[in-house]
């Protein structure tokens, strides 16, 4: 490992990161992660990348009978990955635009909807850049993705889906609670190939709990013979009065609370907690 090398990993590793830390490299585009990832997005009972199938399968059902059906309704579904929910929305009659930050993912939904002969369109766009305008009946936010992006990024994001829906228009996003177990570790392991890297690597593993801000954060050093690279994946830990303050404070009105996505009634003691927020008439 190069001088320089080295030096990254002593000042990766020499202190706890701060609240919402970048990561060094891109994570969803790096060509040997994203094909991981996309594999991990295609099993059935994998719960990696994306919630089983069958979950998904539910809480697709219960969106769409959430929102009265989908004729007729347009449907943005943020972090829509290689397309699992966008399809199932498509079947359920919504007029479907996916958008993803994985050229991956993206390029594989486009392929698997031209094959099935679904009419979805698809992105391959961060959130944050988008610009729509009262297009959209449904927004929807799922796998807690929400909770990864740091404060100043999530205000930004409730802001561009306030304005992207319709009046009337409906947010369905998810989020991970307090409730969620957590184990403080670090680990050392040495791998030939893997899902950080196709060659020789090392992977430090680096799990820390932030209490003042209800963070979490799992940190990955990646060493191979050529670099380092830091992964910080992060996620904000909500409660119901959290999560309501968060949305309501750029202009959605929260309507209504569920422990999970699937639309399992609200008990604040689940793993997840999912909002129902709406775009109401202003003034």
């Amino acid at each position: 490992m190069e001088n320089s090398s080295s030096r990254k990993l002593i000042e990766y590793i020499k202190q706890k990161p701060q609240v919402y830390e970048a990561s060094s490299s891109a994570f969803w585009d790096d060509e040997n992660i994203s094909g991981y990832m996309l594999e991990a997005h295609l099993d059935p009972d994998a719960e990696g990348a994306t919630r089983k199938h069958e979950f998904i399968q539910r809480s697709a059902d219960w969106i769409a009978e959430r929102c009265g059906g989908g004729a007729g309704k347009k449907l943005l579904d943020l972090g829509c990955g290689p397309g699992l929910y966008a399809e199932l929305f498509d079947d359920r009659g919504f007029q479907v635009t996916g958008l993803d930050f994985s050229r991956r993912s993206v390029q594989y939904a486009r392929e698997h909807a031209a094959g099935t002969k679904r009419d979805i369109r698809y992105e391959y766009k961060n959130y944050l850049d988008m610009d729509e305008e009262n297009a959209f009946d449904v927004v929807t936010l799922i796998y807690c993705d929400f909770g990864v992006l740091p404060p100043k990024d999530r205000r930004i994001l409730l802001g561009k889906i306030k304005k992207a829906l319709k009046q009337g228009g409906i947010l369905i996003l998810d989020g991970f609670t307090r409730a969620l177990p957590f184990e403080k570790l670090e680990t050392v392991q040495y791998q030939d190939e893997g899902f950080w890297s196709a060659g020789p690597h090392v992977v430090i593993q680096r799990n820390y709990r932030y209490p003042e801000t209800d963070n979490t954060l799992e940190q990955y050093l990646v060493i191979t013979e050529e670099d380092c690279h830091c992964y910080n994946l992060w996620n904000q830990r909500y409660t119901r009065e959290t999560l309501k303050k968060e949305i309501e404070s750029a202009g959605l009105c929260c309507t209504e609370f569920y422990d999970n996505v699937a639309g399992k009634a609200f008990t604040g003691r689940d793993t997840t907690i999912c909002a129902v927020a709406e775009k109401q008439a202003e003034g």
